[in-house]
């Protein structure tokens, strides 16, 4: 298991961050299954920050905000610059009460297809369904902007 740490100290330096770790973990060869990166991190750690500055960097036109009371939301990808992926789900397991619920919004199959990027916030609470091939990122508060990534990955 490689980890690797990054320090931001602004939003727009934790989106740009974003563009970078996606180039790096989403160009994998011989995926054959969804990339999954699962987030991990107290509220206002940045990880919804993150994740709008992932989706910019996938070519994602739509105003990226967390989808804590839909729990799922799906972006199409079309003419992606970084991988050739046609789904971006940004999913926010905050409200879920059981790894159940999520079940029970097909996630099993969308994490099977290898065209899919699904990105979870809050996925410590849903870690049993979790790949054993996703990419952990741990976010830390360290003061008003700064924030601590820590990104551990199963090879």
């Amino acid at each position: 298991m490689g980890k690797q740490v990054f320090l931001s100290k602004n939003a727009s330096q934790t989106q740009k961050l974003a563009g970078k770790i996606a180039a790096d973990l989403l160009t994998a060869k011989g995926r054959k299954s969804a990339a999954v990166l699962a987030l991990e991190g107290e509220l206002g750690g940045g990880k919804t920050t993150f994740v709008q500055g992932l989706a910019k960097a996938l070519g994602v036109k739509e105003k990226i905000t967390s989808p804590t009371f839909v729990i799922m939301k799906r972006f199409k990808l079309s003419n992606c610059p970084i991988v050739q992926l046609s789904n971006f789900y940004h999913i926010d397991c905050y409200r879920l009460n059981s790894p159940k619920e999520l079940v029970e919004l097909d996630f099993k199959k969308i994490i099977e297809r290898p065209e899919n990027l699904v990105v979870i916030e809050w996925a410590d609470k849903v870690k049993s369904l979790i790949p054993k091939k996703a990419a952990w990122l741990k976010f830390n508060w360290l003061s008003e902007n700064k924030r601590r990534i820590a990104i551990s990955k199963n090879v």
